[in-house]
């Protein structure tokens, strides 16, 4: 659906700002999904980075997580993209090209700080085994396997751990517009969705049976 409004909105420029058509547009753009996101509980998310014997891959969906990365992200880290003293993430061109700050877990500072011992400024954070930079799919699939050991039935992506962080800050009480610019959203209807999913008013409710 995004791909066709997408479409949409390139003939709206080119009739209303490149043809200065004195016409109105009015074009109806296709509804866009309001399913609610998977969302992993924090007793999933421990289970799953305990599940992973690889010091590497436990520290990325670590990371992933406490600081509510994409996999893009993830993949693109610089080792000067961390500061542990701080205990920020600078995220550089990240979707949209812009540029934002995110928190960094103080349980990761000494497991973060062996993994980038000997590793230049300009290094990636994570290497694959024949050096560079991961890809996404290996990610997902580290995700994936995660999941499988820790026994996680829910359809979950690697994308589910950025959700679960906006989701988790919300029910810690952070406001939610400081959840919206630890994500990055330039709306914050985007970022209201997780309230969806946080709602304490209707955790509340008992069920009649």
């Amino acid at each position: 659906m995004p791909s066709i409004n997408l479409e949409l909105n390139a003939i709206k420029y080119l009739y209303r700002d490149v043809l200065r058509s004195p016409e109105k547009i009015d074009l109806k753009f296709a509804k866009r999904s309001k399913t609610l996101p998977v969302v992993l509980s924090r007793k999933e998310i421990t289970d799953m980075i305990n599940a992973l014997a690889n010091p590497k891959h436990r520290l990325v969906l670590s990371l992933a997580y406490g600081s509510g990365l994409r996999v893009s992200e993830v993949i693109n880290l610089r080792v000067r993209d961390v500061d542990t003293d701080e205990l920020c993430v600078h995220i550089k061109h990240a979707k949209g090209m812009k540029d934002r700050i995110t928190v960094f877990p103080e349980k990761l500072v000494a497991d973060m700080q062996n993994a980038l011992a000997g590793k230049q400024p300009g290094d990636y954070v994570f290497e694959s085994n024949r050096g560079g930079k991961l890809t996404a799919m290996s990610l997902q699939k580290v995700c994936k396997a995660a999941m499988q050991k820790a026994g996680v039935k829910k359809k979950a992506t690697f994308h589910s751990l950025r959700h679960s962080f906006a989701t988790h800050l919300l029910e810690n009480g952070v406001d939610v517009r400081y959840v919206q610019e630890l994500l990055g959203h330039q709306n914050i209807r985007t970022t209201q969705r997780y309230t969806h999913v946080t709602n304490p008013q209707l955790k509340n409710i008992k069920s009649p049976l």
